[in-house]
């Protein structure tokens, strides 16, 4: 496969990494001194067992593909949007270079709502997990693509012990074969194409009925409006995670709301 977006972003991740010389345990047992999560995935499912398509609302400045989409953002008050509108969940960009999010754009969205906020970002050391607890997430991304078998298995297992959920993506069998083998129990299809960054809207309908029965189902990106989403609740995921359309929408409160109401249908 030729180089993605994802090679140089992790690239530079893990340059910043071995940098780090903050010594590990001092960090974990920091994490766990911290507050208890708000449970994330349970958010999701409690919006999904009530009928609704529980929505992860995301607070997002700028993407390499798009460039800015709102780089001006306010993320306290676009939080209140979104809460507003019925979102499960609030997902916050933390990563600067590519990104232009922040520790500080999370740190505000988790003090102004209650609720459940995760930190997406590029996890490729045990630091950004600790890191993750300590600027107050509930929960963290990590990219199977962006990860070997022993670091995915590390991480998660690291996050559960700190009390974070592990939202883990994937974007095809094989990479949902590994989430499943770390246990993931939350578990997010992204639609979007590592080289070409075209959205293809059938890949999460096509990976859900592989997808064990307990698992919390996401699908993310491409999702403009309910249109899009009513494929997606129909093939049984609990939950759609959704950023561009939402931050760019006049209303974002009605936009979520919007796809809360398409529904959620049972997990096949």
């Amino acid at each position: 496969m030729k180089d993605t977006y994802l090679d140089a972003i992790v690239t530079a991740h893990r340059e910043a990494a071995a940098r780090d010389r903050r010594p590990l345990d001092v960090l974990v047992e920091q994490a766990r001194d911290c507050a208890p999560p708000r449970g994330f995935a349970r958010a999701l499912q409690a919006d999904a067992g009530a009928g609704h398509l529980a929505v992860i609302a995301e607070v997002k400045r700028r993407s390499p593909s798009k460039g800015d989409i709102a780089g001006d953002l306010d993320p306290a008050a676009l939080a209140e949007a979104y809460d507003r509108g019925g979102a499960a969940c609030i997902s916050v960009l933390t990563d600067h270079d590519w990104f232009g999010g922040s520790a500080s754009d999370l740190r505000a969205v988790r003090d102004t709502v209650g609720r459940p906020v995760l930190r997406k970002d590029f996890t490729v050391a045990a630091h950004d997990v600790c890191d993750a607890r300590l600027m107050g997430a509930d929960a963290l991304l990590l990219i199977a693509a962006a990860l070997d078998d022993h670091e995915l298995r590390d991480y998660h297992a690291l996050a559960l012990e700190l009390g974070l959920d592990a939202l883990v993506e994937v974007h095809d069998e094989a990479e949902l074969d590994r989430a499943v083998a770390v246990g993931a129990r939350l578990i997010g299809v992204n639609q979007r194409d590592l080289v070409t960054f075209a959205v293809d809207g059938a890949r999460a309908v096509h990976l859900a009925p592989r997808m064990p029965a307990g698992v919390v189902r996401v699908a993310e990106s491409g999702i403009g409006g309910p249109a899009d989403a009513v494929p997606l609740a129909e093939a049984g995921y609990d939950a759609v995670l959704v950023g561009e359309s939402l931050v760019r929408a006049p209303d974002p409160a009605a936009a979520v709301a919007a796809l809360r109401n398409v529904g959620h249908a049972p997990t096949p």
